[in-house]
């Protein structure tokens, strides 16, 4: 264990960092009927031309969460558990687990098939907390926008939060929460 506060210095000048991701190609028919399938919907607006061609949408729209929970604007290989979405490199002070600590989205408008997706991830903020079990953990939150790459836009957004355990238990009385 690394004597010292989680929230270090070069923690936090991470804060308000951004990236984008510009999908390689279109979302894909065959991708939100396979991500409907899935999730157990076997809502026609996923799979049935003719018949969402008659309604409000006017076609095939994906199910809201495919465009937050799909990987497909990342061009990374799957890490060690086999993850190949969007990952900070923050560094960490001493070596944590990362625990996913909930979602909250909003989606404005329908995704459809011949959709490019552009993404922008920022994070919003890095927040230390003592807990009973863990000793001191770390709450980063993530703001993501998803787009449509040809009018711009806003189809979705995600607030996300993870949770960093440290793999051994860092204590509040240990440290001044600087990089030294």
């Amino acid at each position: 264990m690394t004597a010292g506060r989680l929230l270090t210095d070069a923690l936090r000048a991470c804060i308000g960092k951004e990236v984008e991701y510009i999908a390689p190609e279109e979302l894909g028919q065959a991708s939100i009927r396979y991500y409907a399938t899935a999730l157990g919907d076997d809502n026609p607006l996923y799979h049935d031309a003719d018949f969402a061609a008659r309604t409000r949408f006017g076609g095939i729209v994906a199910p809201p969460t495919l465009v937050c929970e799909t990987n497909q604007f990342y061009r990374r290989a799957p890490d060690e558990l086999g993850y190949a979405g969007h990952l900070w490199e923050l560094p960490l002070p001493v070596p944590c687990r990362m625990v996913r600590g909930g979602n909250d989205y909003r989606f404005y408008e329908p995704v459809r098939p011949h959709d490019r997706i552009r993404v922008v991830w920022r994070l919003a903020d890095i927040v230390e907390r003592q807990t009973r079990t863990r000793g001191l953990v770390l709450f980063v939150t993530s703001e993501v926008s998803y787009y449509r790459l040809s009018d711009g836009a806003l189809l979705a957004t995600n607030v996300e939060t993870n949770i960093y355990e440290p793999l051994e238990p860092v204590g509040a009385d240990e440290g001044g929460g600087s990089d030294g």
